[in-house]
């Protein structure tokens, strides 16, 4: 296999909140062998704030930040949900509707850039299935997860709209994923099929309804627990943030105690690959989390 090369675009979140996911990606990416440029240059996507604010703006933002895989010549990789969506739904505008496209070069241009649409947009979760490949994964794992049932969340923004991400996640069913499932089986770990593995997480929702947020989070956990997981996996930083540091307040708001690890995508794939406790970053949870490592490497 050719060495994969990709641009990656970290976001927000993963150089702030949740470093343990950065950390993991890279170590995931080493051990697969996958090239990983850091687009050091690309700003915040907006996070599905701005765009109600200011859709122009936030058009502007993505392009921008996708302008940058473009002139190495890679495709951009995401490790958020929302950040896919956002960067993705950029490039589906500007891409559909010539005059939009102009007018974003327009300003654009006051920064020495220019949008082309050269470059694909992909979450990592992605490219790993569909480029590198399931049982190349297989063929990596050092430290089967067969002692675990792990429930994947998908979250919102990696699945739906479906038609916007259709050309860039295999054709995945927004109403019956398997991507995560997939992968975990790759990693010799035991899927964990429950209802709310599509839900939303809340997290957007935090501010304006936070009891809404909470029950939301709240079933999506319960509905885990309920059916013998031993932890939660997640592609997206957004989900792992409300459901990781929000057990205490959600168990309150449900009425009921609370308490499963949740972890990153990339942290999951790091253990299954023999990568280092510190590379996992197990100890960045506020649920703890740190004995999934002891439990597997023992």
């Amino acid at each position: 296999m050719s060495q994969l090369h990709y641009a990656l675009f970290t976001g927000c979140t993963a150089k702030q909140s949740t470093p343990e996911l950065l950390s993991s990606t890279l170590a995931v990416a080493d051990k697969l062998g996958i090239k990983i440029t850091i687009l050091e240059e690309a700003s915040c996507c907006g996070a599905s704030h701005l765009q109600d604010f200011d859709e122009f703006l936030a058009h502007v933002l993505n392009a921008r930040n996708i302008c940058y895989a473009e002139k190495l010549g890679l495709t951009m990789i995401t490790i958020c949900n929302t950040c896919q969506l956002n960067s993705a739904m950029t490039k589906h505008a500007l891409d559909t509707n010539p005059e939009l496209k102009a007018r974003v070069n327009e300003k654009l241009k006051e920064v020495g850039l220019e949008y082309k649409g050269t470059s694909e947009i992909k979450h990592f979760l992605y490219a790993i299935i569909e480029e590198y490949g399931l049982e190349n994964v297989q063929d990596k794992v050092v430290t089967p997860l067969s002692m675990f049932n792990i429930a994947p969340f998908y979250g919102c923004h990696n699945i739906r709209p479906s038609e916007l991400h259709h050309k860039s996640n295999g054709g995945e069913n927004s109403y019956n994923p398997t991507s995560l499932d997939q992968l975990i089986v790759a990693l010799e770990g035991k899927p964990v099929d429950y209802a709310s593995k599509n839900k939303c997480c809340g997290f957007h929702v935090e501010l304006q309804a936070n009891h809404t947020s909470e029950v939301l989070a709240g079933n999506a956990l319960v509905d885990a627990i309920d059916n013998n997981a031993d932890m939660v996996v997640t592609p997206c930083p957004l989900c792992h943030l409300k459901m990781d540091t929000y057990q205490d307040s959600v168990g309150k708001v449900i009425g009921r105690d609370v308490a499963i690890p949740v972890l990153h995508m990339p942290q999951m794939v790091a253990l299954a690959l023999g990568c280092t406790e510190k590379e996992i970053g197990l100890n960045f949870h506020v649920q703890k989390a740190k004995q999934i490592f002891t439990e597997a490497t023992a």
